[in-house]
């Protein structure tokens, strides 16, 4: 079974290294490179792990920050919940059991 890929966003831990300490001071240093986002949208790139990143973001973030892309973005694997087995029920947890619908049957056709 494949596994499932998820990452690590390290930006404000590389922040916090280079006296960042404020979401604020992003702003600017970003600003000079031609990325200009608004107060709302660096705090939460700063304290939420992105879904959605522009390369260009990406490249003015490693330049402003001194570091490489693995430093800032670290891929580890994700937790895989085994799934269940069809018809398998847990402890305790009956499931839809008797409430499963009952399959309609359809009569011989009126010709």
């Amino acid at each position: 079974m494949p596994s499932k890929l998820d990452y690590r966003w390290h930006l404000r831990e590389l922040m916090a290294k280079q006296g960042m300490f404020s979401t604020t001071a992003l702003q600017p240093l970003l600003a000079e490179r031609g990325i200009n986002l608004s107060t709302s949208q660096v705090y939460r790139l700063v304290t939420e792990k992105p879904e959605r990143l522009s390369l260009k973001v990406l490249m003015a973030l490693i330049d402003v920050l001194g570091c490489t892309m693995d430093e800032l973005i670290e891929p580890v694997a994700a937790a895989v919940r085994p799934r269940k087995a069809a018809g398998a029920e847990l402890a305790g947890d009956p499931g839809v059991g008797a409430f499963r619908p009952k399959r309609a049957r359809v009569s011989g056709a009126d010709s």
